[in-house]
């Protein structure tokens, strides 16, 4: 942009609120070592720059705005002299990163002292000490405080995960052991019941379609027609009353188990066309050994799939072996996310999936996108139990324009508009104290915003409060520079 260098008046920079405490040689120095320049209308230094000046209001206006995702989003724009921006942390050095954190404009002719931030570092550090030390330690000091506490918070959130994926594995481990337990029984007692069968009065052929019809059973098990419970009431009273006219004793016990399996009255009495009436209860008893052995089998096959699942569900959610940056599936992430929070969701909260699967997958951090699937959910879920009441969370994925939604929401207490503003602050919690650190939705919104150039919105009312992360479909790089939340 056209900048044109001016004379530097001490008296007129004496006049401003930032220098009026100075020293007459102090302003000297400053005039001496900065200088005033006329800008045009148009850009002074962008957001992430090297910062390498620090800009003092004279006469005119300027802009300051910050990006958030793909947009400009402007923060303040005033003309009072004496206002400042630039490189208001060189006193730091390379303590930190020395880049502008805003991007400045010019919208009119405007006058701005300008003084290099080598210098500016210099006269602060000589002119003001205490002061420096003072800033240095609350600047370093809150960073500190929040890494510490975020971590804390990661922490404290792989421990509840942990907490629930064991309960939820616990579950299908405890059912395939005790179902082990028992096939192993079974199978000492179909064993003794085939000697019984053996030594019985059956023809060859009847026993060929005796075993024909245990091998029937068996595959019968695998399309049982899934029944209310009513309708397997009604049927278990059916076969309970077949097998007590045909004077075969327990069977109560051995009804469900046929019902369970998909057989009837019909199967049964092509059974008792095979044998005689005297060897009806051993060709029964053995069958039904067979068919639970079946279904033992079943259970097993299906509590290991349960368990492998989950495995995959942890591996998918903690992105073991993967690349950190790589196109991604959000509603992989989002599944996984949800089944390695059961535990914390509970029984009283109804999950909703509305997902547009026709959504394209999109550049990501998938590990750091799960731990805001995790805040946010976590954070939905609290406001839901402290309702006292059930609730319903609803998981959303859409497209808008050119960026991918994912809207979740809960129906719980919501969000008073009086801290709506405040909620993304780093410490801020209005949960009680001891279960908040206050830097969940702060990490979320560094993730979403600062690592994926996308952006984090929130809507809420009493039993109505939605988070909308938007994020870009397509970019260029990733951004190696900023650092994981």
């Amino acid at each position: 942009m056209s900048r044109r260098p001016m004379p530097c008046s001490v008296h007129e920079i004496w006049q401003l609120f930032l220098f009026e405490k100075l020293t007459p040689q102090q302003l000297g120095r400053l005039c001496a070592e900065g200088r005033v320049e006329l800008f045009e209308p148009g850009l002074v230094y962008t957001e992430g720059q090297p910062a390498r000046c620090f800009y003092v209001l004279l006469e005119g206006t300027v802009v300051l705005s910050r990006r958030v995702g793909g947009d400009d989003i402007e923060v303040n724009r005033t003309s009072r002299p004496g206002v400042y921006a630039g490189a208001m942390q060189a006193y730091l050095g390379d303590r930190t990163p020395q880049v502008y954190n805003n991007t400045l404009r010019i919208t009119e002719p405007t006058r701005l002292f300008v003084l290099p931030a080598h210098t500016f570092a210099g006269v602060i550090q000589e002119w003001f000490p205490m002061a420096v030390h003072l800033l240095e330690g609350l600047f370093f000091g809150v960073k500190n405080t929040q890494q510490a506490i975020g971590q804390r918070e990661r922490l404290l959130a792989l421990g509840s995960l942990s907490a629930g994926l064991t309960h939820e594995l616990n579950n299908p481990a405890a059912a395939a052991a005790r179902a082990t337990a028992t096939l192993r029984e079974r199978l000492a007692n179909t064993r003794h019941k085939l000697a019984v069968v053996t030594e019985g009065p059956f023809t060859r052929e009847a026993l060929a379609e005796l075993i024909r019809l245990q091998e029937q059973a068996a595959e019968r098990t695998d399309t049982t027609p899934s029944l209310s419970p009513l309708q397997a009431a009604d049927w278990e009273d059916a076969l309970t009353k077949w097998l007590e006219d045909h004077d075969i004793e327990q069977s109560w016990q051995m009804a469900p188990t046929f019902v369970q399996a998909g057989l009837d009255n019909e199967w049964l009495d092509r059974v008792a066309t095979m044998v005689d009436k005297q060897t009806l209860p051993a060709a029964i008893r053995w069958l039904h050994s067979a068919v639970e052995t079946e279904l033992l089998m079943d259970e097993i096959t299906d509590s290991t799939a349960r368990i492998s699942h989950l495995v995959d569900a942890a591996k998918q959610y903690s992105q073991l072996d993967r690349a950190p940056f790589r196109m991604t599936d959000v509603h992989e992430l989002l599944d996984s996310t949800l089944l390695m929070l059961t535990g914390k969701i509970g029984s009283r909260i109804r999950v909703v999936k509305q997902y547009d699967k026709s959504l394209p997958r999109v550049p990501a951090y998938p590990a750091e996108l799960n731990q805001v699937w995790t805040n946010l959910i976590d954070n939905a879920v609290a406001a839901m139990n402290s309702t006292g009441r059930d609730g319903t969370l609803t998981v959303r994925t859409a497209r808008a324009n050119d960026q991918l939604l994912v809207e979740i929401q809960d129906t719980g207490t919501g969000i008073d508009a009086e801290i709506r503003d405040r909620i993304f602050d780093p410490f801020f919690t209005t949960k009680p104290v001891g279960e908040g650190t206050g830097l969940g939705l702060d990490i979320t919104w560094r993730i979403v915003a600062n690592k994926h150039h996308g952006s984090l919105h929130v809507e809420s009312s009493p039993g109505d409060t939605r988070f909308q992360v938007l994020l870009p479909i397509t970019v260029a790089q990733p951004d190696p520079t900023q650092e994981p939340a």
